[in-house]
């Protein structure tokens, strides 16, 4: 029943690999997922399918899992607010250490004098669960770092008029005759003396 749960998720069995160096598989499959996988301007919707292509080396410190996600991302322009949508092809690759050599590396790391980087937090490795790969957030954290920060619907999009709102790309010559707000006082000291004219 285990097995059948992980075919629905982005958790991959490698028991024909553990331990074995040299080993590989590789494993094609389609998730959906259940939340939005990317920003809050342009993601992958829930309920979207997600291909995910995935090789799976056995080494030394673990399982090595190199691949790739293939999947339709839907946004919004910052300009004019039109639909996006980006066909992602997303490459990611990461080390799921064995848990006693994760542990290992840490003591190593602990000890006084080590070389090991300071920087390098237990939180940075990933390690397997038991003969388990969650892939879920390595995806997650390709597909964000990939997806632009601003997206825009063409590099020359002309946005929206800030005035009215119009959409500037359906109407090249929109415009609107603004009065310079320092120009307003003189402007309406100026109308009753226009009026006193008409009355002589």
């Amino acid at each position: 029943m285990a097995a059948q749960q992980t075919e629905r998720d982005w958790v991959f069995d490698t028991r024909e690999l553990v331990r074995r160096p040299g080993t590989m598989r590789e494993v094609t499959r389609a998730v959906t997922t259940t939340e939005p996988l990317g920003t809050d301007v342009i993601a992958i919707p829930a309920g979207t399918p997600v291909q995910v292509d995935l090789r799976l080396e056995s080494v030394v410190e673990g399982i090595l899992a190199t691949g790739s996600a293939q999947a339709r991302a839907v946004g919004e322009c910052v300009r004019c607010l039109d639909e996006i949508v980006e066909h992602l092809d997303v490459p990611f690759q990461e080390l799921y250490a064995y848990p006693d050599r994760a542990a290992h590396h840490q003591q190593v790391a602990g000890r006084p004098g080590s070389e090991k980087d300071a920087s390098t937090d237990e939180d940075e490795q990933r390690t397997l669960d038991g003969d388990l790969m969650d892939l879920e957030e390595v995806v997650r954290d390709a597909v964000v770092t990939s997806l632009p920060f601003q997206p825009v619907c063409r590099d020359d999009c002309p946005g929206l008029c800030s005035e009215c709102g119009a959409r500037l790309a359906d109407d090249p010559e929109h415009e609107h005759d603004v009065i310079d707000p320092r120009w307003s006082a003189l402007a309406a000291m100026a109308s009753p003396a226009d009026d006193d004219e008409k009355r002589t």
